[in-house]
């Protein structure tokens, strides 16, 4: 007898991939409808689900493809990344990986970009919500320690950084939008600051420096590091402004010291 865990990959196989060797393996009891047939209907059910869930949380790559490319990718996806875990809403966060491969959207090389836009804004509105920074906690280090303190981003944050201008393309494509909809691919990079705090999400553009700031923040560099990589883009980039503007903002809401190996403690 199969396991479950193997009839279920059998299963899929036959619904999702129309494997005729899964299938037949099966023995399906499909009465006068062929066992094929009867699968069949699962899979376009299957599909159909996952169709709506990506669609829902990428309208604007729907819109700018048109529904038969996007239900066509859609399609190509799932098979290639089906949901490891049970909840719908964290399903999609490769599509814009996969767009960048997907060979039909290979002359929209604006397209990745764009997904992954969409992909941020919608998982900042679920994320979980954190507290503001405890500045009487981070008073209380002396002031020799505070450059190798690492920083926590808002769980709702997220960053994008985009050769191509992605906010004017999704906010050209919002629904009642009636502003100038030309959009000319060269106007220049943008990054993108994702947050919610308080409020619905917004999107902003930020300076290429203040990124890099915020990303090695987020990639676990201390404020020394974070801060070394933000003036190696603009020599410029000033610490202490950007740094409180985002602990005002609650962008940035904790800290907290490097660890200490035991060697280093006897020392």
């Amino acid at each position: 007898m199969l396991s479950l865990h193997e009839l279920q990959r059998r299963f899929s196989a036959a619904a999702i991939f129309g494997d005729p060797a899964a299938a037949a393996s099966l023995g399906v009891i499909a009465g006068a409808i062929p066992p094929a047939s009867r699968l069949a209907v699962y899979r376009n059910n299957i599909l159909g689900n996952y169709r709506k869930v990506l669609a829902a949380t990428y309208p604007v790559i729907k819109r700018l493809v048109g529904p038969a490319f996007f239900d066509a990718a859609s399609d190509h996806y799932v098979r290639g990344h089906p949901s490891t875990r049970g909840d719908v809403n964290h399903y999609g966060g490769e599509f814009g990986d996969f767009l960048a491969s997907y060979p039909p959207a290979r002359k929209l090389a604006y397209l990745p970009d764009v997904a992954r836009l969409e992909w941020a804004i919608d998982q900042s509105n679920i994320a979980a919500d954190a507290p503001p920074l405890d500045l009487s906690a981070l008073a209380a280090v002396a002031s020799e320690q505070q450059a190798d303190l690492r920083w926590s981003l808002h769980p709702a944050v997220r960053l994008l950084a985009s050769p191509f201008p992605v906010l004017r393309i999704w906010q050209s494509n919002q629904p009642g939008y009636d502003g100038d909809d030309r959009i000319d691919l060269a106007e220049g990079a943008e990054c993108l600051l994702v947050a919610r705090v308080d409020v619905p999400v917004t999107v902003e553009r930020i300076g290429a420096a203040e990124h890099a700031f915020l990303a090695s923040l987020a990639g676990n560099a201390s404020l020394a590091h974070a801060a070394e990589s933000a003036s190696g883009v603009d020599p410029r980039f000033a610490l202490a402004t950007i740094l409180r503007t985002h602990v005002a903002r609650r962008t940035i809401v904790a800290f907290r010291a490097p660890a200490i190996s035991i060697e280093e403690g006897r020392e």
